[in-house]
């Protein structure tokens, strides 16, 4: 007997009875879900989409895939300064598969386990393969002012950072396109950023009371940068040669020339790791953040009152060229 819909959601994401935590007062089974913040917070939301064929290959693994789904919506947590509380999972099924349901489920869960993040209700319909998750976080108040990190604060002095490294996931894709080859080996290690990347939570957390402004990388740097300096009226001067380094060394060895290096770094994207800004004075601060949540931090460039942005190498002279990032209209 074929799987009805009620049964797929009840027998792969309705789980058993469990405790409800925090702000999740009810789970999945009613119309809605419900919510209660706690006393002294605000709820932060964020949706994403992946379309097979668009932000994903068909062949992927399904729990790499349902690992993925969830991870890039809490990567938009991590930017806030959020901590994560619920989702909710749209799902668009082609025909139902329920070994690929099973695996999609499983990886799914494992990442909203470690994160604490309840699946509380969604939908599933017949159509194309499309994955619309949203997320639900939470932030404090305090003194009635929100210590959600935002791109808007950003401030002239501000040095510039990145988490992690960058240009795994870019290079990955060109391959997998055609566009190049990889050793086998090169390959597996820059997919494994591309279809499992790691939200920064406990970074953002911890850069809560220091950084001024924050985005997660998702469509390349140049652009996302852009993104804060257009929402904080600033400008900035970006450090090429300080931003070369981000380039994880599996990328940089696999990619012989300069240009071709520097373009996964400034136009990549599929990183997830969080572009930030914090005072001068706060270096100190930025690091303790980077060593409480274990990721590495490099400062890039620094933040001007003059808007535009700036490219220069490591004497300050200014570097040409056209490093643009993903537009799915463009």
């Amino acid at each position: 007997m074929a799987l009805g819909e009620f049964d797929l959601i009840a027998r792969y994401f309705q789980r058993p009875q469990r405790p409800l935590t925090g702000a999740v007062a009810l789970g999945v089974g009613d119309d809605c879900a419900l919510l209660q913040p706690a006393p002294g917070t605000q709820i932060a939301i964020s949706c994403d989409m992946l379309v097979e064929g668009r932000h994903f290959f068909a062949d992927v693994d399904p729990a790499t895939l349902g690992h993925k789904a969830l991870a890039v919506n809490l990567s938009d947590l991590a930017a806030c300064g959020a901590r994560p509380l619920a989702c909710t999972l749209a799902l668009s099924l082609p025909h139902v598969d329920e070994a690929w349901l099973e695996a999609f489920a499983r990886g799914l869960f494992a990442l909203a386990d470690a994160h604490d993040c309840q699946l509380i209700g969604g939908d599933t319909t017949r159509g194309p393969l499309n994955i619309c998750i949203t997320v639900f976080g939470e932030v404090p108040l305090v003194g009635g002012k929100s210590r959600a990190l935002l791109r808007s604060g950003a401030r002239a002095g501000d040095d510039i950072w990145v988490s992690g490294t960058l240009g795994e996931a870019r290079l990955a894709l060109h391959c997998l396109q055609g566009q190049l080859r990889l050793p086998r080996d090169v390959l597996q290690a820059t997919r494994a950023r591309l279809e499992s990347p790691t939200p920064r939570i406990a970074l953002g957390l911890a850069l809560r009371d220091v950084a001024h402004a924050a985005i997660d990388l998702s469509d390349g740097l140049m652009g996302d940068l852009g993104h804060i300096l257009e929402r904080s009226r600033c400008g900035a001067t970006l450090d090429t040669a300080a931003a070369a380094g981000l380039l994880a060394d599996t990328a940089a060895q696999a990619v012989p020339g300069a240009d071709q290096r520097l373009a996964l770094v400034l136009a990549g994207g599929d990183d997830y790791e969080l572009l930030f800004t914090a005072a001068a004075s706060a270096r100190a601060a930025v690091q303790a953040a980077a060593q409480q949540a274990g990721v590495p931090v490099t400062r890039i460039g620094r933040i001007e009152a003059e808007t535009g942005l700036r490219l220069v190498d490591a004497h300050g002279q200014p570097v040409t060229g056209r490093y643009t990032s993903f537009d799915h209209f463009a």
